[in-house]
């Protein structure tokens, strides 16, 4: 039933943004490496995403993906998607098991799952694949962090890690099936 893969940034605590949102300690790009983004995106069908990382990107000129994306909100309406974004961007109430029925029926093999309450969700819906986790070296203290209480131990296979030259450090885990233990 799996279905998703992550790929996020954290900082070595754990955290994807600060306590208001906000990534400012992110690496700016400027390097030019791309730390494996350009092949995963290539590895998935489409993005779904949660309600507060379409509004981090929302504002992204342009728009930063080619592929199809799913908002996953029970706030949001088709009539919030902006003209620009019309064709691109969904909205979608439905909870993570019944919506990835709907892309599977769509002929979506697997999606890019972004935003952290919504890797958690799908986390404990058992549809995630793979996870890439890219750690940067800077302690917050504080934010908002990746993983949340989980009913059981998930364990996962590391199946390999790369270090860049500016510090942040990428592993790729498999989510290990039948490994879920009290």
């Amino acid at each position: 039933m799996a279905f998703g893969k992550v790929f996020i940034a954290t900082s070595v605590d754990g955290f994807i943004a600060r306590n208001d949102g906000a990534i400012d300690w992110l690496p700016s790009g400027e390097s030019g490496e791309d730390y494996g983004y350009g092949a995963f995106m290539a590895s998935v069908d489409g993005i779904v995403m949660g309600r507060a990382t379409y509004d981090s990107v929302l504002g992204f000129t342009p728009w930063p993906f080619d592929k199809p994306v799913v908002v996953l909100s029970r706030t949001l309406s088709t009539q919030d998607v902006p003209q620009r974004l019309e064709g691109k961007v969904r909205i979608s109430a439905l909870q993570p098991v019944a919506l990835v029925a709907q892309l599977r029926a769509e002929g979506w093999r697997t999606a890019y799952i972004d935003g952290g309450t919504l890797i958690q969700a799908f986390l404990q819906a058992g549809l995630i694949d793979e996870m890439t986790l890219t750690r940067v070296p800077v302690l917050l203290g504080t934010g908002r962090p990746l993983f949340g209480a989980l009913p059981r131990d998930l364990h996962l296979r590391c199946v390999d890690s790369r270090w860049y030259r500016d510090g942040l450090v990428s592993t790729r885990y498999r989510v290990e099936r039948g490994a879920v233990h009290d």
